[in-house]
């Protein structure tokens, strides 16, 4: 079931940055597929910052660090996914609404 869960996980995941690209400014809409790619490509950069600099830097960490840690994956997922662009004010109000969905709506990826 820890599968269908990590599905479940990206679908949402993909459903906010869909609803993030439609609200938040210098922060393109993306299609379901792209965001689903978007949020792929955010699970694995926020791994790969995880193992280099620790668990207490992640863009999933509470404070002012993994805020800008998640803005700065977001802006460079822009790089990897087609058809998206976000300016550096879009990523890091994107980080915000973000942060905020995932109170309610947690999207945490394990």
């Amino acid at each position: 079931m820890d599968w269908l869960r990590t599905i479940v996980r990206f679908i949402v995941s993909a459903i906010v940055l869909m609803v993030v690209g439609a609200i938040v400014p210098g922060f393109s809409a993306l299609s379901f597929g792209n965001a689903l790619l978007a949020a792929l490509v955010i699970a694995g950069l926020s791994y790969l910052i995880e193992l280099v600099l620790g668990k207490d830097i992640s863009p999933y960490a509470h404070g002012v660090v993994g805020f800008l840690v998640s803005a700065v994956v977001i802006y460079l997922t822009q790089f990897i996914v087609p058809d998206m662009s976000v300016s550096m004010i879009g990523a890091l109000l994107a980080s915000l609404v973000i942060g905020i969905i995932d109170l309610f709506v947690p999207t945490k990826i394990k």
